[in-house]
């Protein structure tokens, strides 16, 4: 492999994707290509397969999925597994089928049981129920972890697995309908703060701990597992560091500014009581996380604050 090296980035305008198109460039790596949703659906076959044959990558990153917090995924499940489980196929069988040789999935640590031991490890997978909030789009990621894991048994290619924790950064979603955790806090206490300090309501208790991961750290541990042969075919990509959600809230209240309350709905869901990831697989391999919390959380901020209109057709309730 060298910078010429042909790479396909699937979901090259996401969150996750563009930060792996960021730290490649920023590389060296000069023919990276990726196709929009409007460019090329990943949900039909026949079209993925074309594109592979026209462009023939030598190396692919499947970063597309789609994606949503609690109430997207409680709201929509068989969209989370059919699109998901479609997107994914098309992609990891193209890519089998036209010889690429190197292929990195990434997927999510939904994929482990609800009440797995802590910290999570590899080897829990397909241990115990999963959280139900969000099985469909945990069972779509697992079919892509094996499917993975089966080329690399069967045809010796070097196929590889990464599981990240709960990702933010720049280019995250902060509609307050379909985010994650952390951007919908960023835009409620942001909002509220321009409101006047008005309080501030999230759902759940704020008793559950959660670990984080600044996107561009993942889009570190991508371009690792591309210029290193792993030993094996699933890690999880995380710090090995958490907290409770109450205290995520009032680090974002604290980066945002926000004077006002704090308020607890506790009649709506918590999701898994604890998710913290065992990182010492890949940290064993020679790769750990290097973005503290609080410094990520406020490169997320800036980059919100530059990019807010983007978000103002969604009020506030």
């Amino acid at each position: 492999m060298n910078h010429e090296t042909k790479i396909y980035i699937a979901g090259h305008k996401g969150m996750v994707g563009s930060s792996i198109c960021r730290k490649l460039k920023a590389e060296g790596y000069t023919n990276l290509i990726g196709k929009t949703s409007a460019e090329l659906d990943l949900r039909d076959q026949k079209a993925v397969n074309d594109f592979f044959i026209k462009e023939q990558p030598q190396i692919v990153i499947d970063a597309a999925a789609k994606v949503g917090g609690i109430l997207a995924n409680r709201d929509y499940p068989y969209q989370f597994l059919m699109e998901n489980l479609q997107i994914q196929n098309n992609i990891i069988d193209a890519s089998h089928k036209h010889n690429v040789k190197k292929f990195v999935f990434l997927g999510s640590s939904c994929i482990y049981p609800k009440l797995a031991p802590q910290p999570l490890k590899e080897y829990y997978l397909l241990s115990g129920p999963l959280e139900p909030t969000n099985d469909a789009y945990a069972i779509a990621k697992i079919a892509g972890v094996k499917a993975c894991e089966a080329i690399r048994k069967q045809f010796g290619k070097d196929y590889v697995s990464l599981m990240p924790t709960n990702l933010y950064g720049s280019h995250d979603n902060f509609d307050l309908k379909t985010s994650h955790v952390l951007p919908a806090m960023i835009r409620k206490f942001h909002d509220a703060k321009e409101n006047g300090n008005t309080p501030v309501t999230l759902w759940g208790s704020g008793t559950p701990m959660r670990e984080f991961l600044y996107v561009d750290d993942v889009a570190d541990a991508v371009c690792f597992a591309i210029e290193n042969k792993l030993s094996d075919n699933l890690y999880n990509v995380g710090t090995g560091k958490d907290l409770t959600i109450k205290e995520l809230a009032e680090t974002i209240q604290e980066i945002t500014g926000h004077k006002g309350e704090i308020n607890w709905d506790s009649s709506k869901p918590d999701g898994t009581p604890r998710k913290l990831m065992n990182v010492d697989k890949l940290k064993n391999e020679g790769w750990q996380a290097s973005t503290s919390l609080k410094e990520g959380i406020k490169k997320t901020y800036e980059w919100f604050l530059e990019n807010k209109n983007s978000y103002k057709k969604v009020k506030l309730k």
